[in-house]
């Protein structure tokens, strides 16, 4: 008998003649565009981006549809009475004109959230400041070299909302969930992750409160059998437990947990009752730094009442790096080239110095998002040979690493250039073979580029080039 996702055609009945507006037209949204047209839904678009800055082939498929459309700063003062809105996950629910619709009746939601509603399998959703790309893609590794069906989404992966039709109870969705994404969020996983949570994208958010309790809506609204996996050594996370209504699984690589999940000496180990069990030698994986192998041990926890603990490790030894997160690109005179355009916080890049023995010459800067630098001077001076600085970010780095050295009275060669050609061709003069060459930023990629992909790919293209 072939399963029916009545949920989902209860949905595909309301929308059918109802007013809905689709806010941003990023990858999220654009297949809706598709979706509400066969649904015969009223459709009226809305970007603050200028009309010629949108693609010729969206603009086609728009006025083919015969939708409307508001574009510009101002298009939103056009949003009046609708039945439902989709919004970008950069439109937070608390601006003023989603919030005047939403007190008036509106539903206002995204593609995820109600992807999420009307999921008929399982779904593991993972969230995080750093490290969540990775640890969603080798969930999503393990399930699918197990034998399982398993979509991936949300922040990576494709839009999944017009895959529900698809989706059977058996079947499993692994979603990577940013901050906005949860933001306003009123339903949560079955199973949740908490990689961890630093201070990050502060020039969006009100403040850094309102970022932890949009992380926190990954678990908020599950129930007594839903599994939460935390990060034990981050003491908000670790707090998190306190709010939890199903089963808390901990993850540690500093400490030793009686029970949950430990990094210890380089050994991934399974601990029940204070019985520490060998799971895993990190030597035996593809993957560099502590902070992947706490990545590993992620995905171990979450995985574990889905498949055994064989089939997860099997997976894992094969699982070669995410693109753009300490991405090897190439070997040039002795002198090896690593790729981590996906570091856009301290915090991230502090876990890639850390990721290696050799001496580094270090390559970042970018988009300032108000984060504070002061936390990766230290780190830069203990393990960099050479800075290279570029961006926005280039004088905040340049102070707080200038003063940790007078503190230390130390000296460390800082440069400062105008664009991506620039360092790398700096940093091949500078570095000798058996050193590394690290491009990880610490800082979001939007002065010079569209997001960290594009910078990534330059990047690689550049040193591929010399």
């Amino acid at each position: 008998m072939n399963f029916k996702n009545e949920k989902l055609e209860q949905f595909n009945d309301y929308i059918k003649f109802r007013k809905v507006a689709i806010i941003g037209l990023g990858v999220s949204n654009l297949p809706l565009l598709d979706y509400m047209y066969e649904k015969k839904a009223k459709v009226t678009i809305f970007d603050d981006r200028e009309e010629d800055s949108i693609s010729k082939e969206i603009m086609d498929k728009i006025k083919s549809y015969n939708f409307e459309f508001f574009f510009g700063k101002n298009s939103l003062s056009n949003l009046k009475n609708f039945d439902i809105i989709f919004r970008s996950p950069s439109c937070l629910p608390t601006k003023k004109e989603l919030a005047e619709e939403a007190n008036r009746g509106a539903i206002v939601t995204t593609e995820i959230e109600m992807l999420m509603k009307m999921c008929p399998c399982k779904i593991i959703g993972i969230t995080g400041s750093d490290g969540k790309t990775t640890t969603t893609s080798i969930i999503h590794h393990i399930l699918e070299k197990s034998g399982k069906k398993a979509y991936l989404g949300g922040n990576i992966g494709t839009p999944l909302f017009t895959k529900l039709s698809e989706m059977e109870p058996n079947d499993i969705v692994v979603l990577e969930l940013s901050s906005f994404q949860l933001m306003g969020m009123e339903i949560s996983p079955d199973i949740a992750v908490i990689t961890n949570i630093t201070p990050n994208h502060l020039n969006i958010h009100k403040d850094y409160q309102e970022y932890i309790d949009s992380k926190k809506n990954i678990f908020k609204f599950q129930n007594e059998n839903g599994i939460l996996i935390l990060n034990y050594d981050n003491e908000i996370t670790r707090n998190c437990a306190k709010e939890a209504n199903g089963k808390v699984i901990f993850f540690s690589s500093k400490e030793k947990l009686d029970n949950g999940f430990i990094v210890d000496e380089k050994i991934i180990k399974q601990c029940n009752d204070k019985i520490r069990k060998h799971i895993l030698n990190t030597n035996e994986v593809l993957l560099r730094g502590n902070h992947n192998y706490e990545n590993i041990a992620t995905a171990i926890a979450a995985t574990s009442s889905l498949v055994s603990l064989e089939q997860a490790i099997s997976a894992i030894k094969e699982f070669t790096a995410v693109e753009h997160r300490l991405e090897f690109v190439r070997e040039l005179d002795g002198v090896k080239w690593y790729n981590d355009s996906a570091s856009s916080s301290p915090t991230r890049t502090i876990s890639g110095l850390n990721a290696f023995d050799e001496p580094i010459t270090l390559i970042a800067g970018g988009y300032d998002k108000n984060l504070d630098y002061e936390p990766i001077a230290k780190p830069i001076i203990d393990k960099v040979n050479h800075l290279i600085l570029m961006g926005q970010t280039s004088g905040k780095i340049f102070d707080a690493v200038k003063q940790e050295l007078e503190k230390q009275n130390k000296k460390l060669p800082i440069n400062i250039c105008n664009n991506l050609e620039e360092t790398v061709k700096l940093a091949k003069k500078v570095t000798k073979s058996g050193e590394i060459v690290l491009f990880s930023p610490a800082s979001a990629s939007f002065d010079m580029f569209k997001n960290a992909v594009e910078r990534g790919k330059k990047f690689k293209e550049i040193v591929q080039k010399i």
